[in-house]
């Protein structure tokens, strides 16, 4: 069945929001008043039933909050625009009692009971209507036809994008190759109008100018909607972005992560609010640490070493010391394990528990270092790494090291070429993409490391 209703959908969920609304109003009202809903249109609370409503429809107008497509319906999208649009109709609604000085004529309970009522009917609302669409789409109905011009790699990725979706509804309808067509365009329309298409995709990798023209003005004559897609596959995961100069759309990657005046901003407060909070809080802590060393092992509590930082700069990495004061005359360069006989009693259990990492905080506050990011390396292993891997050693350069990262968890302190690719290949994930909900999560599985004594 064949989708005759398009834009149904945006209308039918803002009149239920608006008859949502209204209910959720009438029932507080009953709650809170004993009297019925016989005396509503008897008192000034009809007055302010009106002003809600028509600050619903303003809020919801400036929002955009029913403007969607078949792609972007889905339920977290739905209640997060709700919700947006629910809490500054609050915020008018409050000030507007405010200003008028009547905020003392109206129930704050029935207020109140309003907002929580809308708030679970619209969101019940929601979820039915999204569980429904996919029950119905899966069946077969409502759906939209759509054929695509090219027969490579692209053009199987859409197929399989729409066949593992199938509640999104899209039905494939045929294909055409515009290099082995005599006369592509003539057999792309004949196809169009036997198949009463509602979309074609244009694999713009397969096709020429003149072709995407011609596609483009059959699209007009057969009212199809033409989509074109570019072939961003070789590059995507380096974040590529659409902007647009005036009326050209211009693709930039981010070559360097993390360099967005939001991300910087968003990344560096994450920092030094953390590190704040470690340091006061983990004070004590600090001080047992401290007293430790100073007790089982003479020389200084602290040690220092020279590191690779962001673009490779060298700074000066912080630790709690773990190793014998002469451990350099050894002539080793990485540590051996639990039988390195430089490394102190005292030591083990610190770098067993990651402890020793405690004072790279200050590393973080001085802006040297992040709380999560690719661990800092001795000269020996970036000589190393540039040697066996460089493209992808010099792209984490790119951003600043951290006191944990994925490749610390996962491999831990690297003393070999194959261990640190490893370990680069898992920090190289990290650049992929960037959000606080990642580095806490990171953070909760390093504390995990520290408290079952998994360091190595």
């Amino acid at each position: 069945m064949k989708n005759h209703y398009p834009g149904l959908l945006p209308k039918a969920h803002l009149w239920t929001d608006v008859a949502l609304l209204n209910l959720s109003f009438f029932f507080a009202y009953i709650f809170r008043f004993d009297n019925g809903i016989t005396t509503l249109f008897e008192n000034q609370y009809v007055n302010l039933l009106l002003v809600a409503n028509l600050v619903w429809i303003f809020t919801i107008y400036v929002f955009k909050t029913y403007r969607f497509t078949r792609l972007s319906y889905h339920f977290n999208t739905q209640i997060a625009s709700f919700l947006k649009a629910v809490t500054v109709h609050g915020a008018v609604m409050m000030a507007f009692l405010y200003l008028s000085k009547q905020g003392e004529e109206y129930s704050r309970y029935q207020f109140l009971m309003t907002y929580i009522m809308f708030i679970s009917l619209s969101t019940a609302s929601r979820a039915g209507a999204v569980l429904f669409l996919k029950i119905y789409r899966q069946a077969g109905y409502n759906y939209n036809r759509y054929g695509i011009v090219g027969k490579g790699d692209l053009a199987t990725l859409i197929r399989e994008f729409y066949a593992e979706r199938k509640e999104l509804g899209y039905r494939f309808s045929g294909a055409i190759d515009p290099s082995s067509e005599t006369n592509p365009i003539e057999k792309l329309e004949a196809m169009v109008k036997e198949k009463q298409l509602d979309y074609l995709y244009c694999c713009l990798s397969e096709m020429n100018d003149e072709q995407v023209k011609e596609v483009i003005r059959m699209g007009e004559r057969q009212r199809t909607h033409i989509r074109l897609v570019p072939d961003f596959r070789g590059f995507m995961t380096n974040m590529a972005t659409i902007e647009y100069h005036d009326m050209y759309p211009i693709i930039e990657i981010n070559t360097k992560p993390f360099s967005s005046l939001n991300e910087q901003t968003v990344k560096r407060a994450f920092d030094l609010i953390f590190s704040i909070i470690v340091m006061i809080l983990g004070a004590p802590v600090f001080f047992l640490v401290w007293a430790a060393i100073k007790i089982t092992s003479p020389g200084p509590v602290f040690f220092k070493q020279q590191r690779s930082g962001r673009w490779g700069e060298p700074f000066y990495i912080y630790k709690f010391r773990s190793m014998r004061v002469d451990a350099d005359k050894m002539g080793l360069q990485h540590s051996q394990g639990d039988n390195d006989p430089r490394i102190t009693p005292i030591g083990r259990i610190l770098r067993k528990s990651r402890l020793d990492e405690l004072p790279q905080f200050i590393n973080v506050l001085k802006g040297e270092m992040s709380v999560v990011g690719p661990r800092p390396l001795y000269k020996y292993d970036v000589d190393m790494l540039m040697e066996a891997a460089p493209h992808d050693f010099q792209r984490l350069l790119t951003v600043k090291p951290g006191i944990t990262s994925i490749g610390q968890i996962n491999v831990g302190y690297a003393d070999t070429v194959a261990k640190n690719v490893e370990r680069l290949k898992y920090d190289l994930q990290y650049l992929k993409s960037y959000s606080v909900f990642d580095d806490v999560q990171l953070i909760f599985r390093t504390v995990q490391v520290m408290v079952l004594g998994r360091g190595q």
